[in-house]
């Protein structure tokens, strides 16, 4: 029950922090969103894996260190967080409004940064020529850092089914959107479950 606590708590303060960066207009939304991420997998890393995400979740799985009894739980822990800190931020700041995308164009740049995430969080946090070092968590939260900045404008950067739930309940993404998040960013996660097992034959 604790690792699935620590998720709850870890994606709550994500797209909490998601919520009020981009519906109050913070200047360094991706910088906050980024670190959000950072401290919170240093927080409760060592207890649930710090995932956060269900592609994350999904590609940990898949590459052998997640019990696939747990992906559902964490799963249903990650999307309530989301729903919940939603619920949070709608209450204080009220729904922010959906922006058009590019369907193409965002599947695109979901795929590649979730793509890019999940194979960053397989490479630090799971591989055995890294085991306990302590830069998991800046590397994690760099990366949704850097996606951010870079692909933000194209498709909201959610990078994560859960943050696509909150976003969408934040009215941030039109439900008709959710979509291109779940496809791009589960396939991503496949694919970097297949290129940790490429780039790393032998490991468990």
């Amino acid at each position: 029950m604790a690792k699935y606590l620590v998720e709850f708590i870890g994606t709550f303060f994500l797209v909490a922090t998601i919520g009020f960066a981009v519906r109050g207009g913070a200047d360094l939304a991706p910088l906050a969103i980024g670190s959000a991420l950072m401290v919170m997998i240093f927080a409760g890393g060592h207890v649930s894996g710090g995932h956060y995400n269900p592609a994350v979740t999904l590609a940990v799985c898949l590459r052998g260190k997640c019990p696939p009894t747990d992906v559902v739980p964490y799963w249903i822990a990650q999307i309530a967080a989301a729903a919940a800190a939603a619920g949070v931020v709608l209450f204080v700041l009220g729904p922010g409004q959906a922006p058009e995308l590019n369907v193409v164009h965002s599947l695109i740049v979901e795929f590649l940064y979730t793509f890019a995430l999940c194979y960053v969080v397989l490479n630090v946090a799971t591989a055995k020529a890294n085991a306990g070092n302590s830069f998991y968590g800046l590397a994690i939260g760099f990366t949704v850092l850097a996606g951010a900045i870079s692909v933000g404008g194209i498709s909201g950067g959610a990078f994560n089914p859960a943050v696509a739930v909150g976003i969408t309940i934040l009215k941030l993404s039109s439900i008709a959107n959710i979509w291109i998040f779940l496809v791009a960013n589960f396939a991503a996660a496949v694919c970097a479950a297949l290129a940790f097992k490429a780039t790393h034959p032998g490991e468990e």
